[in-house]
C-alpha cells in the first residue's frame, strides 16, 4: 500500500489549513513562547511529509520500511553488496527528499551569514559613532529620534539613541534594556533565521508566510514579557510608544518596530493566563506533529 495519497492530503493540510486555525485561535498571543514552538513544530512536520510525499511518489509501489532499506544500498551502508545499483526511481527516491532538505540547511546558513555580516559592518559603524555607557551596558548614538535596538550574535551590543536617554525615564529605560537584552539571551536571530530559511524554500505555501510573520511578532512578545517580570505594563507600553516610529537596521531587534500597535494593545490589555491544560496540550501537539508524518508514511501494522 502507497502512503503517497495520504501524505500528500497531510502535507496540504500542514500547508494551507493548519496554520489559519492557529491564526484563528485566541491564545497564541496569551502564551507566544509556547505559540512560536508550535509554529515551528508545523514547519518541522510540513517539511517531513514534503520529502516523505516525494519520495512516496518515486516509489509507488514500495513501502516505507523497504525504501529505508533501499535508501541504506543507495548510500553504500547495507552488508549485502550483491545488490544491484539503484535505478532511476531509487535515485529520485533518494534525491528529492534529499534536496529538500540540503536546501534547507544552506538556506539557514545563508541566512545566518547574511544577518552576520550586516550586523558586524554596523557593529563597526556604531563603536565609531557612538559611546559606551557603563551605567547602561549600552552602545549611545547621537540621534534625534528615541531608540533602542540590539545586535545579537557572537559580540552583542545594545544600542540606544541620546534622544531616548534624555526622554525616557529611568523605569520606562530600564524596561527597554531588559527587552532588548532577552533578545540576545535568547538567541531570537537563530529562531528566526530558521524560519526565514523555510520562507526561503517554501515561501509559495501559506504556512511558510504566516510562520514567518507571527515568529517575528511572537519573539517580541516573548521579550516584552521578559521586560514586564520587573517592570509595570504602563512603563513598558509608554517606552514602546516614544520609540514606535524609529527605524531598525537590517539584522537588529527594535523595542519600537511596526509591531508596536499589538504588542501595546496586547501589554495594556487585560491579562489571562493560559489554563495549564492548554499549556500541556500544545506542548504535546508540538513533540508530536513533527513524527506524524512518519505514522501517516508507515502506519502501524503494515509491514
Amino acid at each position: 500500500m502507497n502512503a503517497a495519497p495520504a501524505l500528500a492530503g497531510y502535507t496540504a493540510a500542514m500547508g494551507f489549513a493548519a496554520p489559519q486555525l492557529l491564526l484563528r485561535s485566541n491564545w497564541p498571543h496569551r502564551a507566544p513562547a509556547l505559540a512560536a514552538a508550535a509554529w515551528h513544530a508545523l514547519a518541522v512536520s510540513f517539511s517531513i511529509a514534503a520529502a516523505l510525499t516525494a519520495y512516496s511518489l518515486a516509489m509507488p509501489t514500495e513501502h516505507l520500511h523497504a525504501g529505508l532499506v533501499g535508501l541504506l544500498h543507495t548510500c553504500g551502508l547495507s552488508a549485502n553488496t550483491a545488490q544491484p545499483d539503484p535505478d532511476t526511481a531509487d535515485r529520485l527516491a533518494v534525491g528529492v527528499p534529499a534536496v529538500i532538505g540540503i536546501a534547507l540547511v544552506a538556506s539557514f546558513a545563508f541566512h545566518v551569514v547574511r544577518a552576520r555580516r550586516a550586523r558586524t559592518q554596523h557593529r563597526e559603524a556604531v563603536d565609531l559613532v557612538g559611546r559606551h555607557s557603563p551605567r547602561l551596558c549600552a552602545t549611545v548614538l547621537p540621534y534625534d529620534t528615541p531608540a533602542a535596538y540590539c545586535l545579537p550574535g557572537r559580540h552583542p551590543r545594545i544600542v540606544i539613541s541620546d534622544a531616548a536617554v534624555d526622554r525616557l525615564t529611568p523605569e520606562q529605560l530600564d524596561a527597554v534594556l531588559e527587552h532588548e537584552q532577552a533578545h540576545i539571551t535568547g538567541r531570537h536571530h537563530l529562531v528566526l533565521a530558521a524560519m526565514e530559511a523555510f520562507y526561503s524554500v517554501f515561501r509559495w505555501v501559506p504556512l511558510a508566510r504566516h510562520a514567518r510573520q507571527q515568529t517575528t511578532l511572537l519573539l517580541e512578545m516573548i521579550a516584552d514579557d521578559r521586560a514586564l517580570r520587573r517592570h509595570s505594563h504602563e512603563v513598558l507600553a509608554t517606552a514602546m510608544y516614544e520609540m514606535a516610529a524609529a527605524r531598525t537596521p537590517k539584522g537588529a531587534w527594535a523595542a519600537g518596530g511596526p509591531n508596536a500597535l499589538i504588542r501595546m494593545k496586547r501589554i495594556l490589555g487585560p491579562r489571562k493566563t493560559p489554563h495549564p491544560a492548554l499549556w500541556g496540550s500544545v506542548a504535546a501537539m508540538a513533540l508530536a506533529v513533527p513524527l506524524l508524518p512518519l505514522l501517516v508514511a508507515c502506519p502501524p501494522g503494515l509491514g
